[in-house]
């Protein structure tokens, strides 16, 4: 089984994906460790990616996660299209929808130093966002234990 953690900068999905695969015993492929540099340039600048940007990297990934037949997966995944493309493929995958209430992940972000995504996309990645129809949601306002806690419940694991 794949399982994706998706939602916006600030969520959680680096922390509670660790926990989850050391929890469940299987690798994690961290999507932000696939982007072009081209891409990575462009989000340290602040400016938002475009679909166009995004889609070499959500096909890299793609390739990547079919070589794992179970495997955590963190991706911001914030597009139902995104989604398509990144389990394109991929016969047995669930999709965790990591979020929070607007002003605790900007107090996250805001507190955080990430290697390339300035506090100044946020804004932009919850204008990308449309909320996954079918998916596990976790409110990730607590502690990251508790949310892999719900996770793993949730998976009947």
């Amino acid at each position: 089984m794949i399982v994706v953690l998706m939602g916006v900068s600030g969520a959680g999905k680096t922390t509670i994906g660790e926990l989850l695969a050391k929890r469940l015993g299987w690798p994690l492929i961290e999507g932000d460790d696939y982007h072009p540099a081209a891409n990575i340039s462009k989000m340290a600048a602040g400016i938002p990616l475009t679909d166009e940007d995004r889609w070499p990297w959500l096909d890299t990934l793609n390739q990547r996660i079919r070589e794992e037949r179970n495997a955590v997966v963190t991706c911001s995944a914030l597009k139902e299209s995104y989604r398509r493309r990144l389990l394109a493929g991929i016969d047995d995958a669930r999709i965790v929808y990591l979020h929070a209430p607007k002003a605790v992940i900007a107090a996250r972000v805001a507190a955080r130093k990430h290697r390339y995504m300035p506090a100044s996309l946020l804004e932009s990645q919850f204008a990308t966002l449309e909320p996954p129809k079918a998916a596990i949601e976790i409110d990730v306002s607590g502690n990251p234990e508790d949310s892999v806690e719900a996770i793993v419940a949730a998976l009947g694991r």
